[in-house]
């Protein structure tokens, strides 16, 4: 378990890395943690197709050997997509997230990506405020979806 009580340092003593094929249990643990898994998304057959497509731009933050927060970047040449940014519910409004997000923007960037795009669920008041604050604004467009793939979860 991770020890929240250094919290001041977390920024410090977090570092990002690729995810590796050993952190699927730990991933998958801290995204039903998160409230990200939900019924129509398996996790471990998010994370492989992840894995399949653009796998350096998966990325985990480690601290005291622990997975505490992740985030999923890629580009398909017109936009770059963020999805699955997590941070230990322990941890959280140390710093983390936006240590995160500003790695994966880094890596998109360095790719040549001019603009960012993510979603978030209407319901998830504080990941609006968390992304407004670090500088997403709302896009006059309507997010649509079609899933080709049903999970069996």
């Amino acid at each position: 378990m991770y020890d929240s009580s250094k919290e001041g340092d977390n920024v410090a003593m977090m570092k990002i890395r690729s995810y590796g094929q050993d952190d699927r249990s730990e991933v998958v643990q801290l995204w039903r943690d998160c409230g990200l898994s939900m019924p129509h998304n398996d996790p471990v057959k998010d994370i492989h197709r992840k894995l399949s497509v653009q796998s350096e731009l998966f990325l985990v933050g480690v601290a005291q050997g622990q997975i505490i927060a992740t985030i999923m970047a890629g580009y398909e040449g017109h936009r770059g997509w963020l999805n699955y940014l997590a941070v230990a519910p322990n941890v959280r409004r140390s710093g983390l997230g936006r240590q995160m997000v500003l790695e994966a923007e880094k890596r998109l960037y360095a790719l040549g990506c001019p603009k960012v795009n993510l979603q978030v669920r209407t319901s998830n008041r504080e990941a609006l405020h968390f992304y407004k604050k670090i500088g997403y604004g709302e896009d006059n467009v309507i997010s649509l979806g079609k899933r080709l793939v049903v999970d069996d979860v």
